[in-house]
């Protein structure tokens, strides 16, 4: 990993590698299968694919004649082989046609679009209209989606215990803003600040659920994942911000891990330091505030993590403690000493973070 704001891979999955490694040792082979293939091919793309990094590097802007304003979407088809970027099938402004899957995932890019462009005023993922591609039925039983640092890539799921990753928005609108995170403060990707960078995919792809269904922070379930997990599995998804640790506990796929506070940090070798564990603790204080402020989460607590996101002043190697911090200094930059301020300062101490 680098430290001086240079190339950094990042390869971004949704689906943990603790998880894999947990179906990888069923002694079903139906389970153990899909999962054993899926983690080799995601040690693949993690090694040796090119991937993309914008730091120092001019962004990309739509095509010539795209409207100001509206996304670019492309579709392919891999075809459940693994090429990429597989057979064209739907492009911008196209009718759907008879694949939901890549109904879905056109539908899904759009919904991040429209989040970031309505409430952050942000055209894209760099903020200068890049267009956006995805590639749908990726590989054969592939239990993961993943974001390259180019496109965003769905799996179909082994339907035993993951379903098509297309299903819910919010894994779309995750994976995507891993691609807002790598054109903006470039979170390395191990530790806490992986672990950050986890959280701001998390953080974003709730907003742009709740977003897409015109629900406040009442309303919201504040689950990542809700629905991809196939009917045998004991659990409702992948991860809750609400209330981490509490996502799934299933025979086969185990006890979700999450601490929901810094009393249960994970230290470990494993997931680039445990960044898909220990992202519980600030996705946790970032549902704390939008809890404490009601209403649509996106228009302030969602205001302020964008702000530090895109700020300019959270460091590559950022800590919890650098970005609650920062989260401090939004509120009251944006706010001044009102009850975003004593929210996001109450948050942070209730997860065991440190913010001054």
């Amino acid at each position: 990993m680098t430290t001086n704001g240079g190339f950094e891979p990042v390869f971004c999955t949704i689906v943990p590698p603790h998880v894999l490694d947990r179906l990888a040792g069923s002694e079903d082979p139906a389970l153990a299968g899909p999962a054993r293939a899926t983690l080799q091919r995601d040690a693949y793309e993690r090694t040796h694919r090119r991937l993309t990094t914008v730091v120092g590097a001019p962004s990309v802007a739509a095509p010539p004649g795209t409207a100001e304003g509206r996304p670019h979407r492309t579709i392919h088809d891999a075809g459940h082989r693994q090429d990429l970027p597989g057979s064209r099938v739907r492009g911008e402004g196209e009718e759907p046609g008879a694949d939901a899957t890549v109904n879905r995932a056109y539908t899904g890019l759009g919904a991040t679009f429209e989040l970031y462009l309505s409430a952050f005023g942000r055209s894209s993922i760099n903020g200068e209209g890049l267009p956006l591609d995805a590639t749908v039925h990726f590989g054969r039983d592939y239990n993961n989606a993943f974001w390259n640092g180019e496109r965003m890539v769905f799996g179909d799921g082994d339907g035993e215990i993951f379903l098509d990753f297309t299903l819910p928005v919010d894994v779309i609108g995750h994976e995507l803003t891993h691609g807002v995170t790598q054109y903006t403060a470039n979170l390395t990707y191990f530790g806490q600040p992986g672990a950050l960078n986890e959280s701001m995919s998390d953080v974003f792809g709730s907003l742009i659920k709740q977003y897409t269904l015109g629900q406040s922070a009442a309303e919201a379930d504040w689950l990542i994942g809700a629905g991809l997990l196939a009917p045998r599995v004991t659990g409702s998804a992948l991860r809750s911000m609400k209330e981490p640790g509490s996502a799934y506990d299933d025979d086969v796929l185990g006890k979700d891990p999450q601490p929901g506070t810094m009393d249960g940090y994970v230290r470990t070798g494993r997931d680039n330091g445990g960044v898909h564990i220990n992202s519980g603790i600030p996705n946790h204080a970032f549902y704390l505030v939008a809890e404490a402020l009601g209403g649509h989460a996106w228009e302030r607590a969602g205001q302020i993590w964008y702000d530090v996101l895109t700020g300019g002043e959270l460091p590559q190697q950022a800590l919890f403690t650098d970005f609650a911090r920062l989260t401090l200094a939004a509120a009251r930059a944006r706010y001044g000493e009102a009850e975003e301020l004593r929210s996001v300062a109450k948050a942070w101490e209730q997860v065991g973070v440190p913010a001054v």
